[in-house]
């Protein structure tokens, strides 16, 4: 007996098939073999054609299952996970009518600055927990000022997951948790916020119906099926953002708990059990995959955009020669602090802990007679540790505590420069688990399904691999401070 993940992410879209008994990944594959192409045909705009997610989602469960020797009927369960912030506008027959406004499109932003000065700073706050921003819903109201014609044929607006769902069920579903990340949840009334509806004249009825996050949402058609090679009438038990279904891969999910990622972005999210909210909304309180209105379980998302996206440019263009393992032991050359050179990783568009400026990259300190490509590839790295340890400080300025981060074995926390530059300058203890979202996602089918009684049943194989103590914190603190300087100019 088997649960199949899936992670739609912005570069790849990855399958894992989980061994109900034993907890272990039976088989994983992933598409397409580079990284998927973002479209941006203006400066600060990126797009993906979700047809191409149904894809590589194709590529990726036949490869898996051909892996595992699995048969069809023995997989009782689908999860989803997905990159957060999209958009996805459909017509009433499911066909969609634009490219996906995906989450690094900044073009946004001063619609939803529009609607946080008019609705109120305090209101939003409060209502909302975060200003409109540069999510889902000021990008549905782009669309509505700048494609009107396109707008009036929408029938539904969807997240990245729930469009993929609507290709294996047939149904247009969403959840508490993706209104919330899409700034269309009010948390004091509970239920869409009609303010902000009403605001940007959005009928309500464009936000599909909702579904639990975990529990039954749909099952396999015969169509969806035929395509993958996998049973009709299978259930979908599960789906939620990238980040919120991390950290259940992680098992976060009580007070306290932090987990990170480090691929083309980078995050850190942290759980707390009170609706709060940064005053600059820096950092992005959202319903948690367990939270209720009774029981409250908030996720604090820490989104940098900058990140993976920087270490695969140094990559590319400055050691095309090298894999990453061998850039990592170059990197690894240069001392702590990279002898003055400091990065600011800051050039994959708006960043929310900047205010949602579009700052860019930036070297600061290079001297040419002393800098050369170890301390570029380590001063990258520590670069985006810092931008890290940045947004951790307002975090800790809404009361959550940060001595312990869990984080996959993938993407940066491969990197040792990475993980001891990120303990020796939070101070956090980093911990490795083997797991990653699409993994997750099976163990939160599992879930849904009943198949587990409770998430401790389901990550109860979970093991740490490794932990990474601070150490040199002296020298972390002292770059760390001179990195602050050159952003606070």
């Amino acid at each position: 007996m088997y649960l199949l993940g899936y992670d739609i992410g912005s570069s790849s879209v990855k399958a894992s098939l989980v061994d109900v008994a034993t907890g272990d990944c039976v088989a994983s594959a992933f598409a397409p073999a580079e990284e998927a192409p973002i479209l941006s045909q203006q400066s600060g705009w990126a797009e993906q054609d979700p047809q191409s997610w149904w894809q590589y989602l194709k590529a990726a469960t036949a490869a898996v299952m051909a892996r595992s020797g699995c048969i069809p009927s023995d997989v009782k369960a689908i999860g989803l996970s997905y990159q957060m912030h999209g958009l996805v506008c459909i017509d009433r027959d499911g066909k969609v009518l634009r490219p996906a406004i995906i989450w690094c499109d900044s073009r946004a932003v001063p619609y939803g600055q529009r609607a946080f000065d008019a609705l109120g700073h305090a209101w939003c706050l409060e209502h909302l927990l975060n200003s409109p921003g540069n999510f889902t819903a000021a990008k549905l109201a782009w669309v509505k000022e700048n494609e009107t014609d396109l707008f009036e044929k929408i029938w539904k607006i969807l997240l990245p997951g729930d469009y993929i769902a609507l290709r294996l069920t047939g149904e247009a579903a969403t959840t508490v948790s993706g209104l919330s990340e899409g700034i269309f949840w009010d948390f004091v009334a509970n239920r869409p916020s009609h303010r902000l509806l009403d605001f940007y004249g959005f009928d309500e009825s464009l936000l599909a119906p909702r579904v639990p996050t975990f529990g039954p949402q749909g099952e396999l058609t015969r169509s969806a099926a035929a395509e993958l090679g996998l049973q009709a009438g299978t259930p979908v038990c599960y789906r939620a953002g990238d980040q919120p279904n991390n950290a259940l891969s992680l098992g976060v999910l009580e007070p306290g708990q932090i987990a990170a990622t480090g691929g083309t972005s980078g995050v850190v999210y942290g759980v707390i059990d009170r609706v709060a909210c940064d005053p600059l909304s820096r950092v992005n309180p959202f319903a948690h995959v367990n939270h209720t209105a009774a029981d409250p379980r908030l996720g604090v998302l820490l989104c940098i955009n900058g990140t993976g996206i920087l270490n695969a440019w140094m990559r590319r263009n400055v050691v095309p020669e090298l894999s990453y393992e061998a850039m990592n032991a170059l990197a690894a050359s240069a001392p702590v602090g990279c002898d003055g050179l400091s990065i600011l990783p800051f050039g994959n568009g708006a960043e929310r802990i900047l205010e949602n400026r579009d700052a860019g990259c930036s070297l600061h300190g290079m001297n040419f007679n002393r800098h050369g490509r170890a301390h570029l590839l380590r001063a990258a790295q520590e670069g985006i540790v810092f931008s890290f340890c940045y947004g951790i400080e307002i975090m800790q300025q809404m009361g959550l505590q940060v001595d312990r981060i869990h984080a996959g074995r993938a993407n940066l926390f491969l990197s040792p420069v990475f993980r001891e530059a990120l303990a020796g300058t939070s101070g956090a203890q980093i911990e490795l688990f083997d797991t990653d979202g699409s993994v997750g996602a099976a163990r939160g089918a599992g879930i849904g399904a009943g198949i587990y009684r409770n998430p401790a049943e389901a990550f109860a194989t979970l093991r740490c691999l490794g932990t990474t103590v601070p150490q040199q914190r002296a020298e972390y603190r002292d770059a760390y401070l001179r990195w602050k300087s050159y952003l606070n100019r």
